[in-house]
């Protein structure tokens, strides 16, 4: 089937040799005397990606995210298991791969569209677009050793995407591109996946993970740790970066409207209740565009702290953060608590917001971020509703109050006719 992938118990490991010399023995010998050790860099590797849909791949570097993709995209051969990929893959895993860097920009179109499985009268067709996307100017005719990494990913991306492939497949390579040439290939990307194309992502930038993706895998040490919605994945992956720096342990649990919870800290302080309350003191989950509200956080300490901090953090219904803020930030820690003392956390702010669903994290840490010291971290502590009832239809997340102004006069060339 067009655009589906299918990995069946993969695994893949590299020979390494203590002594080049074994190495020489070990080929001279045509393999009578082994001599290396098997290094895996993945195992027991089962995952199926349906067509038309969007994957991100995400793990600590080393995790075996780059050569997954090398396996999915034909670069190299699985040690066991089989790799089933039906369609054509256009892959973008390391930059300056299939480009010869004494060409120039323009004649490495047709060398890096072969690599493709385009043939040379082929990529000749699409040669102007790929120029045109590129926007490289007069560069575009300089050696490719002129080339800053930016201008390379520009190419590389043009190239890979001038005819649209069954299976795109991006690795990291689109982060070192300046902020306008991300826009426009995020906006390319996810024309592919309305037309049904098959994408790979992976980044470490979790906006664009949620954004594109509804579903992701988490690589560790070779293997699949997680795989579900992003929320889900990405909320585990947070806690599991805190708990490798502090030895926290994680939680995760459905609640009974069928959401998953990820809670992760080392509970030395521990929140008991978060809730939202409106202008008039009710608790509330429901507000409108521009309406106050405060968010209240009641803590509670298990251990004699040097410092207490209270953070909120308001995600859209993707789960891309709107807006975060904490009491280190706003000048307000706590210091020096004993064991056993109750705190509450009241922040105030007007809810400028679009109409939609939105989640709440909160957390408790030592200091500005939750990565040194991390105390309790609550993703998806509570849901709430906004509603636009007073103010002009906008679109978008973030509400901004704006005016207007309007002027109009005639034309001189409508002066010159009278």
């Amino acid at each position: 089937m067009s655009g589906h992938i299918y990995l069946q118990d993969i695994g893949k490991a590299y020979k390494r040799y203590a002594r080049l010399r074994h190495k020489w023995l070990e080929v001279l010998s045509f393999g009578a005397f082994a001599q290396h050790d098997d290094h895996w860099v993945l195992r027991d590797i089962h995952l199926e990606v349906q067509s038309g849909e969007a994957l991100g791949l995400i793990g600590y570097n080393g995790a075996g995210k780059s050569t997954l993709l090398k396996l999915i995209a034909g670069v190299t051969r699985p040690s066991t298991g089989r790799v089933v990929v039906g369609g054509r893959v256009a892959a973008i895993l390391e930059l300056g791969v299939g480009f010869h860097p004494e060409l120039s920009g323009r004649q490495n179109i047709p060398l890096a569209g072969q690599l493709l499985g385009f043939s040379v009268d082929e990529m000749a067709l699409h040669a102007d677009e790929v120029v045109a996307f590129a926007e490289l100017g007069d560069m575009i005719d300089q050696p490719l050793r002129a080339y800053s990494s930016g201008m390379m990913a520009r190419l590389a991306f043009a190239v890979a995407t001038a005819v649209r492939p069954d299976i795109l497949i991006v690795d990291e390579a689109l982060s070192v591109g300046d902020a306008y040439f991300q826009h426009k290939s995020f906006s390319r990307i996810r024309h592919f996946q309305e037309a049904g194309t098959t994408i790979l992502f992976v980044s470490h930038d979790f906006n664009a993970v949620r954004t594109l993706c509804k579903r992701v895998i988490l690589l560790g040490d070779g293997r699949i740790l997680r795989d579900g919605s992003a929320l889900q994945v990405l909320d585990y992956y947070n806690a599991l970066i805190a708990e490798r720096e502090q030895g926290d342990s994680i939680q995760q649990e459905s609640t009974p409207d069928g959401q998953v919870v990820t809670r992760s800290g080392s509970g030395q302080a521990r929140l008991v209740q978060v809730d939202i309350v409106d202008a008039a003191g009710r608790f509330a989950r429901k507000f409108a565009t521009g309406e106050m509200a405060t968010f209240r956080l009641e803590a509670e300490t298990h251990a004699p702290l040097r410092s207490l901090v209270a953070g909120i953090l308001i995600r859209d219904r993707a789960g891309n953060p709107v807006f975060g803020t904490n009491s280190w930030h706003l000048q307000q820690p706590l210091r020096n608590l004993d064991a056993g003392m109750c705190a509450l956390f009241e922040f105030l702010l007007p809810i400028n917001l679009g109409a939609g669903s939105y989640s709440l994290t909160v957390a408790l840490t030592m200091d500005e971020t939750h990565l040194e010291e991390n105390y309790d971290w609550w993703d998806n502590a509570l849901v709430f509703e906004v509603a636009n009832l007073t103010h002009a239809v906008f679109a978008g997340t973030a509400y901004l109050p704006t005016q207007v102004s309007v002027k109009c006069s005639r034309s001189d060339a409508d002066d010159s006719r009278g």
